[in-house]
């Protein structure tokens, strides 16, 4: 049966990745043990958060990660709260860097992050993170629908890949452009071409998402006020790529707000057990 992006969601119809079977299911949750199943004290000893006391009520949740990728945010909402999950990695092609053919049995697009909560199948980060925190965050990291942060919240969910990531995105391919292996002849007219698309369209919109950045930043510690949100794991991955790739045109309130995302325990075991957030 083809996936379904409205019947995952609502959990009427199985996807295929819904499908795997009864044995891999009981697997996943055998395999949960392995996410973290120390006493609430032994946690809270090593700097982790106390585990949400509904863990063993609920279905194991199941992330497909892929290695280099904006799955790292996922992992990181379910450090953040303290939820059981088991991990299915998938390595990037060598030399093309693309999500390795076996996730297109997960979805259709053959993308990654994908979530399997229950009986549902969740696709895209920002569609993830909101049904995570509003399923299981209990209240945290997502502001209630009458405070005058929600929609604050909702504008920077959407304005990461929506606006911020398209320049960034644009900026890593002018470079595999101009580094990749083509005829003595082709180099220059290829590089010529890159190096125009980044000075009249990525070098100025960078700057100006940085600039933009800086300030909604001013007297906030994260973006929507002194607390840690979804919108701010959301804006992590592309916030990460522009302090890399352009650190230039990052200012010291975007640089101050990836060291305290950096030093989240959560943060960090995210990237332990899922691996670098953006290639070195």
């Amino acid at each position: 049966m083809p996936w379904d992006a409205a019947a995952s969601v609502s959990g009427k119809r199985a996807s295929p990745a819904q499908a795997m079977g009864a044995q891999q299911r009981a697997s996943a949750r055998r395999s949960a043990a392995m996410v973290d199943s120390r006493p609430a004290s032994a946690i809270a000893a090593q700097g982790g958060p106390e585990p949400n006391p509904t863990w063993y009520s609920r279905p194991v949740i199941t992330v497909h990660h892929l290695e280099l990728s904006r799955s790292h945010r996922v992992l990181w909402l379910l450090e953040e709260l303290a939820l059981p999950y088991t991990m299915v990695r998938y390595a990037r092609d060598p030399k093309t860097m693309l999500a390795p053919p076996t996730l297109s049995a997960v979805h259709p697009l053959g993308k990654a992050p994908v979530v399997i909560d229950g009986d549902r199948t969740i696709a895209e980060s920002a569609v993830i993170l909101e049904e995570l925190a509003e399923r299981h965050g209990n209240g945290r990291l997502l502001p209630e629908r009458d405070h005058p942060d929600f929609a604050r919240c909702r504008y920077f969910m959407h304005y990461a890949e929506g606006s911020l990531m398209p320049p960034l995105l644009v900026k890593l391919l002018c470079a595999r452009v101009k580094d990749a292996p083509l005829p003595f002849f082709v180099k220059p007219i290829a590089r010529k071409i890159a190096d125009g698309v980044g000075e009249l369209f990525v070098e100025p919109n960078l700057r100006r998402h940085a600039a933009f950045l800086e300030t909604e930043l001013t007297d906030r510690t994260w973006f929507c006020g002194d607390e840690l949100t979804i919108a701010d794991i959301q804006l992590s991955y592309p916030i990460e790529a522009l302090v890399s790739r352009v650190p230039e045109h990052a200012g010291p309130r975007l640089r101050a707000l990836m060291q305290r995302m950096r030093a989240r325990p959560a943060y960090q075991r995210a990237l332990a057990k899922g691996g670098p957030v953006i290639p070195e």
